[in-house]
């Protein structure tokens, strides 16, 4: 997607046949349980399928050109790896051009490859770039417990696993229950994860943003950076 150009409404334009862009999201979606470098911009096309515009088209045009020059990129998974679970969170803030909600975007690493991945816009409006992060965190959190969980039927414990965070002020507020006095406009149900922190099920740990995969579900990207972020989370020409 274009990274100046946000997708608009875009009330004067001209509409397009609403069963036509449908059914192009939907294939788009079915995709994107395979191809996570999509994700992103599929998702925010898909919030304008009530009243689809032409540059809304456009823009899904754009991720087909983009798949059919990019069509052996997938996922791979060698075997030589450390049998450990960790993951990254990240959001943007206020990214979503109709409510200006912000979006969630989660990848969880088994054995070091990609497993799972998240790209949701926020159910609340983010009053602080922190509260974005830490509902983003939360999210991921909630996907790491289901994988510990899952993972304990066949014998494997993840105590203690590593969530990446790129924001030092979620990473205190995790870690420092002090700091509740200022995130009372924070829902008691993103706080869940701090009891998780406490048990010792999960670890926070700050990591710089240009490191941070899970960037790549949040926002539009330069083609470098968009390039580097695919090549960290395993995707290549098979």
């Amino acid at each position: 997607m274009e990274t100046s150009k946000p997708l608009l409404k875009d009330a004067e334009a001209e509409d397009v046949d609403v069963h036509l862009y449908r059914s192009m999201i939907g294939s788009l979606m079915y995709l994107t349980s395979s191809r996570l470098d999509i994700m992103f911009a599929v998702c925010a096309c898909a919030r304008f399928q009530v009243t689809p515009k032409v540059s809304h088209l456009h823009a899904v045009k754009r991720i087909f050109r983009y798949l059919k020059g990019q069509p052996k990129l997938g996922l791979w998974y060698p075997k030589d790896s450390p049998f450990d679970l960790e993951a990254y969170s990240d959001s943007d803030y206020a990214g979503a051009s109709l409510d200006k909600k912000s979006t969630t975007g989660g990848c969880q690493f088994l054995r070091s490859r990609l497993i799972s991945w998240q790209c949701k816009k926020q159910t609340i409006v983010a009053n602080s770039t922190t509260e974005a992060e830490y509902v983003a965190a939360a999210n991921c959190c909630g996907h790491v417990l289901w994988i510990q969980n899952q993972m304990l039927d066949y014998g494997y414990n993840f105590m203690n696993t590593k969530i990446f965070i790129d924001n030092e002020s979620t990473i205190c507020i995790v870690k420092n229950p002090v700091f509740y006095s200022k995130t009372k406009h924070i829902k008691i149900r993103h706080h869940f994860i701090r009891d998780l922190y406490e048990k010792r099920l999960i670890q926070v740990i700050k990591i710089h943003t240009d490191h941070n995969v899970a960037d790549l579900l949040t926002k539009a990207l330069d083609v470098s950076r968009f390039q580097f972020l695919a090549a960290s989370i395993g995707m290549l020409n098979l």
